[in-house]
Formats: structure tokens, C-alpha cells, sequence
């Protein structure tokens, strides 16, 4: 009869092995392993079925959009970031569309899409890394054919490090266009200074990372030019990231960087933040109320003024990044939040309201914050 240890080294430790040399052998079959990853492991890791596995259309979640929903008003007083270099305007109320189950179906994907734009949303946040380019582009058609306006639409997409490069770069805008089934993309963006040890077709070929950055931001500049995209941006980028690009000719001006922003963020994240505005680069906040720690905090201490203000404390933060002067992109396939998350626009912080949120100071445990500089 086998003891423990000898079933835990002859049968499940190799057993294991062989289920993560065939997980690893599936990803890499992939052209982005990285997002083929994330579209399993955030569903699984919900207790969900990842619909990339187990096929699409079969999640419960975002409801079917009625054949008889037409556009709903924009929001009364909406507000809207000016991009430098076109002029464009941003709506500073958005909807991202990754990092949750309902994320990676299809089907949900597209309902949600088509039910914020009858909403009366009009940004949305992709990106190549989120492999939902396709429903995304069928919520888009959809809505157009309802009466949603394109050029009233404002969608942003971004580039993973993994496909830097000049070629490589002009490759993933074309696919993403092609996914989308649009004309042009209103603001490109870099996801993150780098890779890490992932590399990139560039740096296959011996160059550096900035070399590389260098060469994605050019082939984007090119592509403005062309109005296959409008503006370009980065995401995830530190005050030195933005130098290097800043110092280039003749390329497009950094229009955005996309970067987690609350009150908790360390001071090179806040300066990072204060250096964009400074140079007219606008600002887009993902987790304004931070990690599940600050949360709850926020929770308990903002309970006082979400009463007051008849706001739930989630509101109340998205509207102090958007007073703030940031964009805001929370995640949600549910129609409910996006009416709640679009009603923002109707409360205004005091300056006295203000400065409680920025004085809500608390330590890092559980904060799950993007230091941008630890990137080359």
C-alpha cells in the first residue's frame, strides 16, 4: 500500500505538472498569451466557467437589450477632458471593459456595450489585451444603427508591450480596426512601459525597451496622421516614460495617460498625476477607491457624507477623480450601476468635501497600486 508521501510524488505532484505544461503549451499557441490568460483565470478564479473554454453566449450576467430601446439623453451637466493636439473632447464618465467575469463573453461584452451607449454613455475603455474587440465593435454597430451617433462615441484601445514596434504596431491597430468593424479609434494607447522578460518583436531584434517605445510611438503618430486613430496616448507610465516620449520630433503629443489614481496612491504616482496636468496630458483614473483595504475604510468613513449627499460612497469617489480633473472608466456590465455611475455628473463636491477625501490617508496593506516606475 503506497503512504502519502509516495501518492503526493508519483501521482498528483506529476499530474499537476502535466496540467500546467498543457495550460502553458494552450497559451502559447495564442498570439497574446497574456490576455488568453486573463480571460480564463479572472472567471475561473469567480467561480465562472471562462467562456473562452466552455464557449460564449452561456454566462448569466448583463440582461438582453430590448429590440425597442432607443438612445436615452446624454447626462445633464456632462463634463469632458480637452486632448491636447486635436482638440478632441473625452467624456470624463466612462466604462472599462475588462477585469471582470462578464468581460470575456461575448455576448455579455455586447450587451453591455450597446446597453451603456442607450444609457447615454458615450466612453469606452478597451484594449488588444482584452480579447473582446469584436463584441465591443458589435455593441458599437448596434447602437450606431439605433441612432448613436459615431462621432459622438469616444473609444479607446491600447497596444500590450508583448507587440511593440514599428511593423508590429501597424499590424495591431489594423486587426483592431478589423475587430471593431470601425473607421478609426479615438485615443491609442501604450498599456505599460514594458513586458518584462515577455519581450516584444522589437526586442527580438536587439533593441531596448525605449527603443522600442520609441518605435510604437512613432508608427502611432504615423497612424494619426492617416486618421486610422485620432489621438495617442500611454497608460501606466511614469513622469520619465513621458519624458522620453516628449522628447522625440515630429510625433504625435502624448494626449493621455491612463494610471490608478485615488487618494492612497504613493507620492510618485500623485506626482506622476501633477506633471501630466501640468503639461496639459489629461488623465484617466482606474481604482479611484483603491484596494479591497482602503475600501472598506472609504466605506465606513465616507458613510456620513453618502447619506448627505444621497450618493453612494462609490459615486461620491468617482465624482472627487472626476473633480480631480481625471477621466473615469469603472468597470460594470450591470445597466443599473452604469445609470448610477452616470449620475455622477448630477452632485458637486465642496471644497471642504474635497478635502476630506484627499486627507483619507491609510496604509498600503491589500492596496493594489501600479508602480510605474519600477518599469524601465
Amino acid at each position: 500500500m503506497m503512504s502519502i508521501k509516495s501518492i503526493l510524488l508519483w501521482r498528483i505532484l506529476p499530474s499537476i505538472a502535466l496540467a500546467l505544461a498543457c495550460f502553458v503549451g494552450y497559451l502559447s499557441q495564442h498570439e497574446l498569451p497574456v490576455g488568453l490568460f486573463f480571460t480564463i483565470i479572472i472567471p475561473a478564479s469567480n467561480g465562472v466557467l471562462p467562456p473562452q473554454i466552455f464557449g460564449h453566449g452561456k454566462m448569466k450576467g448583463t440582461p438582453e437589450v430590448p429590440d425597442d430601446l432607443s438612445p436615452q439623453p446624454r447626462p445633464e451637466n456632462e463634463m469632458f477632458l480637452t486632448l491636447p493636439g486635436s482638440g478632441d473632447l473625452m467624456p470624463q464618465n466612462g466604462v472599462g471593459m475588462c477585469c471582470r467575469p462578464t468581460a470575456y463573453d461575448d455576448e455579455l461584452v455586447y450587451r453591455s456595450t450597446l446597453w451603456y451607449l442607450l444609457l447615454g454613455g458615450r466612453h469606452i475603455d478597451g484594449a488588444q489585451l482584452y480579447l473582446n474587440s469584436k463584441a465591443v465593435g458589435r455593441g458599437i454597430r448596434e447602437a450606431m444603427r439605433r441612432g448613436v451617433k459615431r462621432e459622438e462615441i469616444f473609444l479607446t484601445s491600447k497596444i500590450f508591450p508583448t507587440h511593440y514596434g514599428y511593423e508590429s504596431t501597424m499590424k495591431v491597430v489594423k486587426s483592431e480596426l478589423d475587430d471593431l468593424g470601425l473607421e478609426y479609434i479615438d485615443l491609442f494607447l501604450l498599456h505599460f512601459p514594458s513586458s518584462g522578460p515577455l519581450g516584444s518583436p522589437c526586442s527580438k531584434e536587439g533593441k531596448g525597451i525605449s527603443q522600442c517605445r520609441e518605435e510604437t510611438w512613432q508608427a502611432l503618430s504615423e497612424l494619426r496622421n492617416k486618421g486610422n486613430i485620432r489621438n495617442a496616448g500611454v497608460s501606466n507610465f511614469a513622469v520619465k516614460h513621458i519624458q522620453e516620449l516628449e522628447a522625440m520630433t515630429d510625433v504625435a503629443p502624448v494626449a493621455n495617460n491612463q494610471i490608478s489614481f485615488s487618494p492612497f496612491v504613493p507620492e510618485k504616482t500623485m506626482e506622476t498625476v501633477e506633471y501630466c496636468h501640468q503639461r496639459n496630458i489629461t488623465v484617466t483614473a482606474y481604482m479611484p477607491l483603491g484596494g479591497q483595504h482602503q475600501r472598506s475604510l472609504v466605506m465606513r468613513d465616507l458613510a456620513g457624507l453618502s447619506t448627505k449627499l444621497g450618493k453612494s460612497v462609490s459615486q461620491i469617489m468617482l465624482r472627487w477623480a472626476i473633480q480631480s480633473g481625471c477621466a473615469v472608466i469603472p468597470g460594470t456590465g450591470n445597466p443599473n450601476h452604469m445609470k448610477e455611475n452616470l449620475s455622477v455628473y448630477e452632485i458637486e463636491l465642496s471644497d471642504a468635501e474635497m478635502k476630506q477625501i484627499n486627507e483619507l490617508k491609510y496604509d498600503a496593506k491589500g492596496y493594489m497600486n501600479m508602480d510605474t516606475n519600477m518599469f524601465d
